[in-house]
C-alpha cells in the first residue's frame, strides 16, 4: 500500500490505470457533480467502474495543484487526452477524504469533456487563440 493514495489515483488516471489501482477503501463514496447531472457511486468497486469510463484514455496534466485539507486533499487540475482521435480536455475539482491509508470520499465537480473545436471556441472567445 502506498502512503500516497492521491498520488497514485492522480498516476492512474494519466495512465488510464484506474482498475488496476488499490487506493479506494472498500466503502468509499463518489459524489460527482457533471454537466447537468449529480451521481453517486458506493463501493471500492462501483467508484473504480465510473472512473474507468471517465479516464479510458491516457492524460497529460497541463495543469495541476494538490492543496493539503484536514483528512485529505483538494485537488484541481486541467487535463488532456486524445479520445477516438479527437483531443480533448477537461476541468475537474475533486475534495480527497483518506481514512487509513485509502480514499475514504471524493467529492468531484467536472466541467465535462472538451474536444478540440470547443476548445477553439474557448480560446477565441477568451482572446488566447
Amino acid at each position: 500500500m502506498s502512503n500516497d493514495p492521491i498520488g497514485d489515483f492522480l498516476r492512474a488516471v494519466e495512465a488510464a490505470a484506474i482498475d488496476e489501482v488499490d487506493v479506494y477503501a472498500d466503502d468509499a463514496v463518489l459524489d460527482a457533480t457533471v454537466p447537468n447531472w449529480r451521481l453517486h457511486a458506493v463501493g471500492e468497486q462501483a467508484v473504480k467502474a465510473e472512473y474507468t469510463k471517465w479516464f479510458s484514455d491516457p492524460a497529460t496534466f497541463v495543469k495541476l495543484e494538490r492543496i493539503p485539507v484536514p483528512e485529505g486533499e483538494l485537488v484541481i487540475y486541467e487535463h488532456e487526452f486524445v479520445h477516438d482521435g479527437v483531443r480533448h480536455r477537461g476541468h475537474h475539482a475533486h475534495h480527497l477524504v483518506v481514512r487509513d491509508g485509502k480514499i475514504a470520499s471524493d467529492t468531484v465537480w467536472c466541467g465535462g469533456k472538451w474536444p478540440e473545436p470547443l476548445l477553439d471556441d474557448i480560446a477565441l472567445a477568451s482572446g488566447t487563440a
